[in-house]
């Protein structure tokens, strides 16, 4: 409403939704149900977008992607192929020609060819599913010394999903294009595979339930069970639950006998519940990519009264008017940031990494700072390293 009519005041658009709602309940025909999705419609629309919906934290499971491989040939190279060291590509080459050309070649008469590589290959089945006849790319790299797979025709390949006792999934076969120059040992095949079999996506099992799987970021005990009552609430008001938590990562949810024909609308529904964000906040984490230099902190993570020093930098975080940072043991309080600026009697990790980005620490001392703080027990927080 706000998008639409611009020109009304906040206070006039709440009252004209608070009307509009009122006629809603007063109507004939209104279920409880029906006003308990009005409910979280208005809900939704007036708050804040501090909220997300259920299929940004959770996958339906039996919806995943699944990963088809196999190892074939690409011919066609321009003298970059394997050497003749690597017996078994002389091997698969001698293979294919005695199938299609000559029974009688040997190992030892195609050895020394350069133009042939044998590589692996792989492809991703989507979590929608396929069916036959659809096609997919196709990733492909060099097993061996090959060179560059740069002109190369990838020789027909069957892809399969586990090992020799898996089915055919799909072919895979086609020119080769290099995405990076710089890496002319693998490649790929746009609609490289075509499929062989029907591959479903089985979300509902025999007793009409589907589960919902928390993110690894989400799974906690807080949020399976914030995510479950919100989920009973607009789905089932009236009647018997449909969710349970099952643990910290799982949701059981129960299909209605009437959808379990066509389950795809309330999976939907179910899919689309927006979540506030204090009904999924994250506990004090620090996640740390030493690789990146990526520090991210989540949550309130305070840190214990303590004096940090660290190489020529010294800080205090007692909270106690002592200055915020010293270089070679003169306070220089120019330079520096209180770490509780809001006088809140606590200090932050957040207040500290500020004051170290302001005195330009480098990212691996840093580092090295909150691992021992966290080390010693000065940090309230899970620390995670990526």
């Amino acid at each position: 409403a706000a998008a639409l009519t611009p020109a009304l005041s906040r206070r006039e658009r709440e009252s004209e939704g608070a009307g509009f709602f009122a006629k809603l309940m007063a109507g004939p025909r209104c279920s409880a149900a029906a006003l308990a999705l009005m409910l979280g419609l208005v809900l939704a629309a007036a708050a804040p977008v501090k909220a997300t919906q259920i299929q940004n934290l959770a996958r339906i499971q039996g919806a995943e992607p699944r990963q088809l491989f196999g190892t074939g040939l690409v011919v066609g190279l321009n003298g970059t192929g394997d050497s003749d060291r690597f017996r078994p590509k002389a091997r698969a080459v001698a293979s294919v020609l005695q199938r299609t050309l000559d029974e009688m070649t040997t190992a030892d008469e195609v050895a020394g060819a350069r133009n042939v590589a044998v590589v692996w290959v792989t492809a991703t089945v989507p979590a929608s599913g396929v069916r036959v006849g659809d096609a997919m790319d196709v990733r492909v790299m060099a097993m061996y010394d090959a060179r560059s797979l740069e002109g190369g025709h990838l020789v027909m390949v069957p892809l399969v999903e586990r090992g020799d006792d898996s089915p055919v999934f799909a072919i895979a076969s086609g020119p080769i294009t290099l995405e990076n120059p710089d890496m002319t040992r693998a490649g790929r095949i746009a609609n490289g595979a075509q499929m062989e079999v029907d591959v479903l996506s089985q979300t509902m099992d025999a007793r009409g339930q589907v589960t919902l799987v928390l993110h690894n970021s989400y799974a906690r005990w807080t949020v399976a069970a914030n995510v479950t009552n919100l989920i009973n609430s607009l789905m089932a008001p009236d009647g018997p639950k449909v969710a349970r938590a099952i643990d910290q990562r799982n949701i059981v949810i129960r299909v209605p006998e009437a959808d379990r024909g066509n389950p795809a609308t309330f999976i939907s529904q179910v899919l689309q519940v927006r979540v506030h964000q204090s009904l999924i906040a994250m506990g004090a984490t620090v996640r740390i990519n030493e690789r990146t230099g990526t520090i991210v902190i989540g949550g309130d993570v305070q840190i214990a009264p303590v004096i940090i020093t660290h190489g020529d930098l010294t800080i205090s975080t007692r909270g106690d008017g002592a200055a915020a940072g010293q270089v070679n043991g003169e306070a220089e309080p120019g330079l520096f940031a209180k770490l509780d600026p809001d006088e809140a009697g606590g200090e932050k990790l957040e207040d500290l990494v500020r004051a170290l980005n302001q005195l330009q620490v480098p990212v691996a001392d840093r580092i090295a700072i909150i691992k021992t703080l966290h080390a010693d027990g000065y940090l309230a927080a899970e620390l995670v390293f990526e």
